[in-house]
């Protein structure tokens, strides 16, 4: 695994970073417990101790499995969680309406307003069971907030020796600039944005952004929820719990296009390496300039190892090239 480091802050982390989205099984059609703790195990056995959660993330669960998982094993890993998405607190700015994992209806709301940070990061610290959190991110920019009240509430936790390091998620350049400004002397870690093989369009400001002002970049979604695996046919069908039922990129045609694609152009290049297409991917994600590291989703310990394997997979320059050039051929229908 390789292991860099996190924009101006002094935290190390892997190359891939454990995703613990799917494990909350808001979303994403449910998640069995034991094997999401079995699943976080082997990817800190396999070098992949970075944790990315969130409290939104099945609404608590995310939080209190890692907790679960990590017991006993807290040096050994950095925990990466997030404020400003309330489903207990209707203020701010209502983001979406939804329904948790047990059917009851949920309204989230964009809150990162200074008090209800500090309930959110002593909510998480319970849950995770620990003193205290590698790296707060705020999830979304909550627009009736000032961006300098919310930085100021993360910074006094980190003066408390609750949060070692402060990043956000979805941030523009306009925000980002103005977070740094804020945070000032302490550096603004990281932004993490979504990326992927078909999903580019932070290549264009934010990641050279990023670069200019070193700040990390750890990125989400880069197999596409799973699409960039090959392993998700075109005839398979999604429940409605599972929101990939309606993403653009999961319609038949496009997973059929996408999986054409991944026989044709990027399974050469994994044979070569003895190596699933699903790593030769994550490798590719983390070898572009300003990602320092991208977060892969598991729910099996298979999974898990899997993704942990493409953190040592150093691709040519000409195989970053040749699935570059072939996924900006591909065209989906329906997606951006």
């Amino acid at each position: 695994m390789q292991y860099r480091k996190l924009g101006q802050s002094d935290l190390q982390i892997p190359a891939i970073t454990f995703g613990a989205w799917a494990i909350g099984g808001w979303n994403w059609g449910g998640s069995d417990d034991d094997a999401a703790v079995r699943a976080i195990q082997a990817g800190i056995d396999a070098g992949m101790n970075a944790i990315d959660t969130a409290p939104v993330y099945g609404f608590g669960r995310s939080e209190e499995v890692v907790g679960r998982a990590i017991a006993g094993r807290r040096a050994e890993v950095l925990l990466l969680t997030k404020v400003g998405l309330r489903w207990d607190d209707p203020r701010g700015e209502l983001y979406f309406k939804t329904e948790d994992q047990n059917g009851k209806p949920r309204e989230v709301w964009r809150n990162s307003k200074p008090d209800s940070i500090v309930v959110e990061v002593e909510q998480s610290l319970a849950r995770l069971r620990t003193n205290h959190i590698d790296l707060v991110q705020v999830h979304w920019h909550d627009p009736t907030t000032p961006l300098e009240e919310t930085m100021g509430a993360l910074a006094k936790l980190v003066r408390q020796g609750k949060v070692r390091a402060i990043g956000v998620s979805n941030f523009t350049p306009a925000l980002l600039k103005e977070a740094q400004l804020a945070l000032d002397p302490l550096p603004l870690a990281s932004n993490q944005p979504k990326y992927s093989l078909v999903a580019r369009e932070i290549e264009a400001r934010i990641l050279p952004f990023c670069r200019e002002r070193g700040i990390g970049v750890i990125v989400y979604s880069p197999l596409e929820q799973g699409l960039l695996t090959g392993k998700v046919p075109a005839k398979r069908t999604f429940p409605q719990n599972d929101g990939r039922h309606k993403r653009a990129t999961f319609t038949p045609e496009n997973r059929a296009r996408v999986n054409a694609l991944l026989e044709q152009e990027v399974q050469p290049i994994a044979r070569r390496h003895k190596a699933t297409l699903a790593q030769v991917v994550l490798a590719w994600t983390v070898a572009q300039p300003g990602v320092t590291s991208a977060i892969a989703g598991a729910r099996t310990s298979e999974q898990a190892r899997e993704n942990a394997g493409a953190g040592s997979l150093a691709l040519a320059p000409e195989e970053l090239a040749v699935i570059r050039l072939s996924f900006e051929r591909l065209a989906l229908s329906g997606s951006r």
